[in-house]
């Protein structure tokens, strides 16, 4: 039976684990590796790691990293950062990954969604769509390179063309929202899903279980994934890996996962 999953985020910079807000002023969190082994202890649904020096970098994903983070890993694990072609969708998904996450260069080479897909299967190609509102309208608007470019692309059109392309997942990041823990976006989730039926995922804004059960209880089976509330506890964010128990998680999604 589908059902929701509630997913942290790990951002990756200098080879060391940061959570940004709002795509900026990085603090760094800790290795990764370790955070990824307290992950496996709290039995997460999934886990997404992404390289965010790699593409501003124009460099290759570490491969090194990606093995290594994937021999530690116990859940279905999604890597996205610097990924441009084919090849290298193929190599990270031989070293033991489930999922490739796909952005910037999915806005120059659309078909690369396609050609990834038919390489190794759509269910793991996963697309990320980072979104913040721009102009006296504040309508709606893709960047890309970690937020530092806008493109002009409307993220509901960008998310049906992606959808038609052959993407397994995607994710709409709020850059608006991002570490800012004040709650999902959910107006711009709500254009999303209403016009596509890919599989949905939300990032950006999760402060409490409240607003991860506010997303379910809008979407049903849809990704609620997190950054902040699983690294930071208290007003001056302390660095502490959480996860719901698995009590917690029955009680959040119970309404919604039949």
């Amino acid at each position: 039976m589908l059902k929701p999953r509630i997913i942290p985020c790990l951002l990756i910079q200098n080879g060391g684990l940061v959570k940004t807000t709002q795509f900026n002023k990085p603090k760094y969190i800790g290795d990764p590796l370790n955070a990824v082994r307290i992950f496996n202890e709290k039995e997460v649904d999934e886990l997404i790691v992404l390289d965010i020096d790699a593409t501003v970098q124009n460099r290759e994903p570490n491969y090194q990293l990606i093995a290594n983070l994937a021999a530690e890993c116990r859940m279905p694990l999604c890597y996205g950062g610097g990924v441009t072609n084919v090849e290298q969708v193929q190599k990270i998904i031989s070293l033991g990954v489930e999922k490739v996450s796909l952005s910037s260069s999915c806005i120059s080479s659309p078909h690369l969604i396609s050609q990834a897909a038919e390489r190794v299967g759509n269910q793991s190609i996963v697309v990320v769509i980072d979104v913040k509102k721009s102009g006296v309208l504040r309508r709606y608007e893709v960047f890309t390179h970690n937020g530092t470019r806008a493109t002009g692309l409307n993220p509901i059109e960008l998310a049906q063309q992606f959808e038609k392309l052959g993407a397994g997942e995607i994710v709409i990041n709020s850059i608006d929202n991002d570490g800012m823990m004040i709650g999902y976006d959910l107006n711009l989730m709500s254009k999303i899903r209403s016009a596509i039926n890919t599989p949905l995922t939300a990032l950006g804004g999760a402060g409490s279980l409240g607003d991860i059960q506010a997303l379910v209880d809008n979407f049903g089976i849809i990704g609620a994934a997190a950054g902040s509330f699983l690294v930071f506890k208290g007003k001056y964010r302390a660095v502490l890996i959480t996860y719901p128990s698995s009590k917690e998680k029955e009680f959040l999604l119970e309404k919604k996962s039949n």
